[in-house]
C-alpha cells in the first residue's frame, strides 16, 4: 500500500515537471517570435521608404520657341499627386485653372497663352511644393520656360474677309466634305471660333494659332492692279489697308500694324457680327495719257475722271498707298520749284503717300500733269471721291 502512495507521488512530480517545462518552452518560443516580427516590421519599413517625388516631362517642352499657345500646360511627375497638392506658377499670370489627374497637373488657361510672349513654369519643392500621394516632395525647384509664336497672318485675313474689310470673302471648309459651307455671314460660323462665350474666344484663340481651312474668293468688278497685291498668308498692302481701315473704325491708333489691341478688337467684332460699315474702296491714278483718277467702291466703278498729276520736276511717286490722313478742307501749304511758298486752300483732300493726297484744285483744264505730286480733280469730282477714298483705302498711282 505504501508502495502504491509512493509511486502516485513521483508520477505527479513528473507531470508537475514537465508542465512547467511545457509553460517555460511557450513563454520561450513567444519571445523568439516577438523578436522575428519585429525584426520583419524593420525591415519592412526599409522596404516601403518614400521614393523622392520627380518631374518627368513639362509641355511645352523647356526652351520651346514657337508653341501653340491655345493648348494647355501639363507637367508629369514620377507617381501620383496628393489630393489637393500646391500646384506650379506661371509668370506671367494667366487667367485660368489647374486640374490634377493621377500623377500629371495640366493648366488651361481662359482663353488661351498670348501670342509672341514668353512664359514661366516654376514647380515649388520641399514642404510647401508639389506633394505626392505618399506624401514625397521634389529635392528642388522646377523651372522651365517656353514661347509662343506668332498668330497666324491668315487668320487675321479671314476674320477680315469675314468682317468685310477686304475684297475678297472667305469660306470655310465644312467638316468632313472638304467643300465650302455656304452661308457664312460675317462671323457666325463653327469653323471661325466665334460666340458670344468665353468658350468662343477661347476658340478664336485657338484658330488664330492654327487657322480653320477655307477658301478666300475675290468679289468681281476689281483691277487686276489690286489683286497683284493679295497675300493670304503673309503680311501685304490690302491687309495693312483693311487693318487701317478696322483701327479707324473702331477707335484705335491707326498704324496698319495688327498687334495684341488689334487682333481682340477683331474678335471681338467677329463675336458681336459689327462688319465694316464703309465697304471697301480701290482708287487707280493712271498717268497715260490723258491722266485719269478711277475709284472702285465694293466691286463696281463710282468714279471715273480727268486728274492731274505732279510735274517732272515734282513727280507723283509710282506705287500703291492706303489713305491715312483726310480733310474736308485745308490750307496746303509747302514750296514751289523756285524756292517761293505756296498757302493754297484745298477741298476734299485723302493723303495717301507722305504729303501726296487726292484733292481738289481749281485748274483751267484736267488731264495732264500739273501738280506738284498731288492727284488733282475738279470739284464735282473731288466731291464724289472724296466720301469713298476712307482710311486704309488703297491708291495706286501707275504710269
Amino acid at each position: 500500500m505504501a508502495l502504491i502512495v509512493i509511486s502516485a507521488l513521483v508520477i505527479a512530480a513528473v507531470l508537475a515537471m514537465a508542465t512547467t517545462y511545457a509553460l517555460a518552452h511557450a513563454r520561450s518560443g513567444a519571445r523568439a517570435a516577438d523578436g522575428t516580427g519585429a525584426q520583419r516590421a524593420a525591415l519592412a519599413g526599409q522596404a516601403t521608404t518614400v521614393a523622392p517625388l520627380r518631374v518627368l516631362s513639362v509641355s511645352p517642352a523647356p526652351g520651346t520657341r514657337r508653341a501653340d499657345g491655345s493648348k494647355p500646360v501639363v507637367v508629369t511627375f514620377s507617381a501620383p499627386l496628393a489630393a489637393g497638392s500646391p500646384v506650379p506658377g506661371l509668370k506671367p499670370a494667366v487667367r485660368g485653372s489647374w486640374h490634377q489627374a493621377g500623377a500629371s497637373l495640366s493648366f488651361r488657361p481662359a482663353t488661351g497663352f498670348g501670342p509672341s510672349r514668353r512664359f514661366t513654369v516654376r514647380v515649388p519643392a520641399g514642404p510647401g511644393g508639389v506633394r505626392s500621394a505618399a506624401g514625397a516632395t521634389l529635392a528642388r525647384p522646377v523651372v522651365a520656360a517656353f514661347r509662343t509664336r506668332a498668330w497666324s497672318t491668315r487668320r487675321l485675313a479671314e476674320l477680315l474677309a469675314q468682317l468685310r474689310y477686304l475684297p475678297l470673302s472667305w469660306r470655310p471648309l465644312s467638316a468632313g466634305t472638304g467643300t465650302a459651307a455656304a452661308g457664312t455671314g460675317t462671323a457666325g460660323t463653327a469653323a471661325a471660333g466665334t460666340g458670344t462665350s468665353g468658350a468662343g474666344i477661347a476658340a478664336q484663340f485657338a484658330a488664330a494659332y492654327s487657322p480653320p481651312a477655307g477658301t478666300f474668293r475675290w468679289h468681281h468688278g476689281y483691277p487686276a492692279a489690286l489683286r497683284s497685291h493679295w497675300k493670304a498668308a503673309r503680311p501685304g498692302l490690302i491687309l495693312k489697308g483693311a487693318v487701317m481701315a478696322f483701327e479707324s473704325q473702331h477707335g484705335m491708333t491707326m498704324n496698319g500694324i495688327a498687334g495684341p489691341a488689334v487682333w481682340n478688337a477683331v474678335f471681338r467684332a467677329a463675336r458681336d457680327g459689327r462688319a465694316n460699315r464703309s465697304g471697301y474702296t480701290y482708287a487707280l491714278a493712271s498717268q497715260a495719257d490723258p491722266e485719269t483718277l478711277t475709284i472702285w467702291h465694293d466691286g463696281r466703278v463710282v468714279l471715273r475722271s480727268a486728274a492731274n498729276t505732279g510735274i517732272p520736276v515734282a513727280p507723283t511717286a509710282d506705287g500703291t498707298f492706303p489713305v491715312y490722313l483726310r480733310y474736308r478742307f485745308q490750307i496746303m501749304r509747302g514750296l514751289n520749284p523756285d524756292g517761293s511758298s505756296y498757302a493754297d486752300p484745298v477741298s476734299y483732300v485723302s493723303y495717301f503717300n507722305a504729303g501726296e493726297a487726292v484733292h481738289y484744285f481749281p485748274r483751267g483744264s484736267y488731264g495732264f500733269p500739273q501738280s506738284l505730286g498731288c492727284v488733282e480733280l475738279p470739284i464735282a469730282a473731288a466731291a464724289r471721291a472724296w466720301p469713298y477714298l476712307t482710311y486704309g483705302s488703297l491708291v495706286t498711282v501707275a504710269g
